[in-house]
This record gives structure tokens, sequence and C-alpha cells, in this order.
């Protein structure tokens, strides 16, 4: 009886000491091929022209490519109340990235409907891709940071929609930039609309804010208020 015991007693030992190993070694190597695979969406090209705050070229394999910034929206040089903006979110990233070597980051969509390349833009390669490393070494963050973009959400490319957002409070809190003018910040409405889905903003008037269901629906009294939770605003009724 005794031997029976002690043959079961080292049994589960056994059995113990396999499944502590295992669970040792398994996160570990997810953790490996999880960061190879964020890496693996990762792009090293040259900037070779700025077009906008937030749209620039880059060379690929001798191929000169358009690329969209995701998660940020400048304002418009064709808007002559925003131009002021507009010059200064260009003459920004130019200085930033114009010439310059930089490592692309994509997302789940790659392109957009007019063929241009989605991505995050990062000064040095990205290592932990979390808030530190965006704050300090993506140019997405960095401008939402000093104030010359405003964020802008557009699912599914939504990976770090919450660092994007919590930076633009800051950005806000600081008078940083354009929100040292009260152009994007002043009601214009008696209260405004916001699509939970789409996170955008709209007049009450907007046929695109009317079309809103009710489920994702919701209102809210000032513009500043929907701008915090990281609502960006509609293109066509510009609230």
């Amino acid at each position: 009886m005794k031997l029976k015991i002690k043959t079961l007693f080292r049994l589960l030992v056994v059995l113990f000491l396999i499944s502590t190993t295992s669970f040792i070694l398994y996160y570990p190597i997810k953790l490996i091929y999880s960061r190879i695979a964020e890496r693996s969406n990762i792009l090293k090209v040259f900037v070779s022209y700025v077009v906008d705050g937030d749209t620039i070229r880059v060379d690929i394999n001798k191929s000169n490519v358009s690329v969209r910034l995701i998660g940020i929206d400048c304002p418009e040089l064709s808007d002559p109340r925003e131009q002021v903006y507009a010059e200064e979110s260009l003459e920004y990233t130019k200085k930033r990235l114009l010439n310059k070597e930089v490592w692309l980051e994509f997302d789940v969509q790659r392109k957009d409907r007019y063929g241009r390349l989605l991505a995050y833009v990062w000064l040095k390669p990205p290592n932990r891709f979390n808030e530190e490393d965006v704050r300090k070494n993506m140019f997405n963050a960095q401008i939402i940071l000093d104030g010359y973009a405003k964020v802008y959400t557009y699912p599914p490319n939504v990976k770090y929609t919450d660092f994007f957002v919590k930076f633009q409070r800051e950005a806000i809190e600081n008078n940083a930039g354009l929100w040292n003018d009260d152009l994007f910040k002043e009601d214009t409405s008696s209260y405004y609309i916001g699509n939970i889905k789409s996170k955008v903003l709209h007049r009450p008037t907007c046929k695109w804010g009317q079309k809103i269901s009710k489920y994702n629906r919701v209102k809210f009294k000032t513009k500043t208020e929907a701008i915090l939770q990281g609502f960006s605003t509609c293109r066509e009724c510009k609230p």
C-alpha cells in the first residue's frame, strides 16, 4: 500500500513539473510570436514629399506611393477658415518627415478608397508598442500632442485610438497648436449629434446626422465635450 502511495505521489510530482514547465515556456513563446507578428507589419521607407499635414509620399521598391496617416486629421488648405493652421500643419510635417527614413506600421485595412496606403509613421523602429513608445517615437501621436492635428477615428484601423484620444485631451488642456484658437472649439449649434459607431459628430440639420439610428445616436451640448471623447467633426456639415 505504501509503495502505491509513493508511486502515485511521484506521478503527481512529475505531472506538476511538466505542466509548470509547459506554462513557463508557452507564454514567452507566445509573446515572441506576438512581437514577430507586430513587426511583420513594419516597413522602412524614405519620405520624398509632403502633400499636407496628414498625407505624405514615400519611396517603396523603386515606386513612389501616397500614404495617408491613420488616426489623424489636419486642417484643410481648401478651407479659408482653417488655411493658416493647415499651412502650419504642413510645415510641421515637412520639418519632421521630409527627406528622412521612417517606419510605416499597417493596421487591419492597408489602403483607402483612393488607393493610398494607410499607416502609422514611426520615427524610430517600434519596440514595445506601448503608450510610452507611441508617445516618444510615433509621428501620428506627436502631431496630435503638439496640436497640429485632430483625432480622426476610422474603423477598422483603431489600434492606437485610446492613446490618440488621451493625447488630444492633453493638447486641448495645454491649448497646443490649433486648440489655442476658439475656431476649433466654439459652438455653432445649440447641440450636436454623434454617431457612436463611426465616432463622427454632426450638426442636427446634417443629412448624415439625421440618418443615424437611435441605437448609435448620442447627443452633446458642446463640441468640446464630443471632441474630448474622441469624436471627429463631419466633413460635410462642419460643426
